[in-house]
């Protein structure tokens, strides 16, 4: 069964969105290896100073093993997410009749 994570990162916003254009190779290397151990989905969302990921992993350590890479953290507080430690949630993904 896979597993939803929903991060919450307090975050420059106006950094991140240029961050998307200007490094979008970046991104494209990250998505790339959390692909290959185990991330399925992928989706960034923009609020009032914050930026919010949700993701599908195949399961829970996979994320974390990939999450816990200094480099990745190092590159998250490049693109303006340096306010501190994000909020996490990592739930199991069910199904449901209303599911789409």
């Amino acid at each position: 069964m896979s597993v939803l994570v929903i991060a919450k990162f307090q975050s420059d916003t106006a950094k991140f969105r240029q961050s998307l254009v200007d490094r979008a190779e970046e991104y494209t290397k990250i998505v790339d290896s959390a692909r290959a151990v185990g991330a399925i989905h992928h989706r960034f969302g923009v609020g009032d100073d914050f930026v919010m990921v949700v993701d599908e992993w195949e399961s829970a350590e996979q994320f974390e093993r990939f999450f816990a890479d200094p480099g990745l953290h190092a590159f998250i507080a490049s693109v303006g997410a340096d306010q501190g430690p994000p909020e996490v949630i990592i739930a199991e993904a069910i199904g449901s009749p209303d599911q789409f």
